[in-house]
C-alpha cells in the first residue's frame, strides 16, 4: 500500500489542526504554523462551505492515522454495517490497528513510526511476529517489542517520554519489558479528539 511521505506540516495546515504527525518534545507551533494556509495568498480564507467542513473532518481523521482513502472508505462502510453508532465504530476500527496500539503503548512517538516498527517486524503479538499495520488487534492480545529490537534507542526513549505524560487508560504496558496488553476498546470521549465524526458520516452518505 501506498502511503505520504511529503511534508507533515503542509497536511497539519491545509486541516488547520495538530494532528501529532510530528514527533519530538517542542510545541508543534515552534515547527508549524498550523493556523496559516499553505499557498501562495495563505492568509485569504474563503467561508467554508458544509461540503467542505465535512471534507475537513474526513481529511483530519484520515491523516492522523495515516490511511489511504480506499481504505479509511473501506473501514467506514465496515462501521456502517455494524451495531451501534457509526461514528464511534469507525474510531473503535481505527483504534485497533496494530500500528495505532503500538503508538498508544507508548513503543512510537508517532504513527508513522509505529507502522515502521510493524513493517521492520520489530513487533510481536501473542508471541508472533506481526509485520501488518492494519492488523485487528482484539481486547486481550498481547503486544511486545522483539528481543532483538528492545536496544533500539528510539524505542527507549519513546517510553520514557511517553511514561512521563502518561499511558492511555485502555492499555496496560510494562515498560521495563517492553511489553503490554490491549485490555479493552476505548469509549469515545476517552479518545479526547477534537474532530466532528458525525460531519465524516454525512460526507459518506451523499
Amino acid at each position: 500500500m501506498s502511503r505520504y511521505v511529503g511534508p507533515k506540516c503542509k497536511r497539519m495546515r491545509r486541516v488547520a489542526m495538530d494532528l501529532s504527525l510530528k514527533s519530538g518534545s517542542r510545541p508543534i507551533a515552534d515547527k508549524c504554523k498550523i493556523d496559516q494556509r499553505p499557498g501562495q495568498h495563505p492568509n485569504q480564507r474563503g467561508k467554508i462551505t458544509e461540503y467542505g467542513e465535512q471534507l475537513r473532518e474526513k481529511q483530519r481523521l484520515r491523516y492522523m492515522y495515516g490511511i489511504q482513502e480506499k481504505q479509511f472508505r473501506s473501514y467506514y462502510k465496515k462501521a456502517a454495517f455494524a451495531k451501534g453508532v457509526t461514528g464511534e465504530n469507525l474510531f473503535l476500527i481505527l483504534e485497533s490497528r496494530l500500528d495505532n496500539v503500538v503508538f498508544r503503548m507508548g513503543f512510537a512517538t508517532t504513527r508513522a513510526e509505529a507502522r515502521q516498527l510493524v513493517s521492520h517486524k520489530a513487533i510481536m503479538v501473542n508471541n508472533v511476529v506481526v509485520n501488518v499495520p492494519s492488523y485487528m488487534v482484539k481486547e486481550g492480545d498481547n503486544i511486545q517489542i522483539r528481543e532483538k529490537a528492545k536496544k533500539q534507542e528510539r524505542i527507549v526513549e519513546s517510553l520514557n517520554m511517553n511514561f512521563s505524560k502518561g499511558i492511555c487508560e485502555w492499555v496496560e504496558v510494562l515498560q521495563d519489558e517492553m511489553t503490554g496488553t490491549f485490555t479493552r476498546l476505548p469509549q469515545r470521549t476517552e479518545l479526547n479528539l477534537d474532530i466532528d465524526e458525525s460531519k465524516v458520516v454525512e460526507f459518506y452518505s451523499r
